[in-house]
């Protein structure tokens, strides 16, 4: 398996336009940093963000979660979006089929063959090592999603 997994645009945009709520794995409340700035995007462009951090209660108006197991079964998450280390990503990418995920999506620089293995295996789409914000914005545009 390659470093960066990207499938086609027609797959992505099929993907991205279908994805009404992401869980962001890592999401933090500092403006500054990456993973709140592509949760801002998405929510922006009328996707729900649900935080999974257990050092908060709240991030962007949303419940934050301590985990992915911890996001009510009755929430159907459809891209489990990554801002954690790669060795954290094969317990996601599990976590990621335990409660019915459509995509696994690890964040730039974010490589774990193992993690992608597990959600492939599953029947989850994988897209690895590669932005989610600057990969919609690239196939829709920077206005659309």
């Amino acid at each position: 398996m390659a470093d960066v997994v990207i499938p086609e645009d027609r797959e992505l945009r099929a993907l991205l336009a279908g994805a009404r709520t992401v869980a962001v794995v890592g999401l933090s409340p500092k403006t500054d940093r990456p993973s709140h700035e592509v949760a801002s995007y998405l929510q922006e462009r009328g996707v729900r963000v649900i935080p999974v951090n257990p050092a908060v209660d709240e991030v962007l108006g949303e419940r934050a979660y301590p985990s992915l197991l911890a996001i009510p079964p009755s929430v159907q998450v459809d891209i489990v979006d990554v801002f954690r280390k790669a060795e954290e990503a094969p317990a996601i990418a599990r976590d990621a089929v335990r409660i019915g995920a459509r995509a696994l999506w690890l964040q730039d620089e974010i490589v774990s063959e193992e993690a992608a293995l597990i959600a492939t295996e599953a029947g989850l789409d994988v897209i690895m090592g590669v932005c989610i914000q600057r990969t919609s914005e690239r196939v829709f545009g920077k206005d659309d999603l």
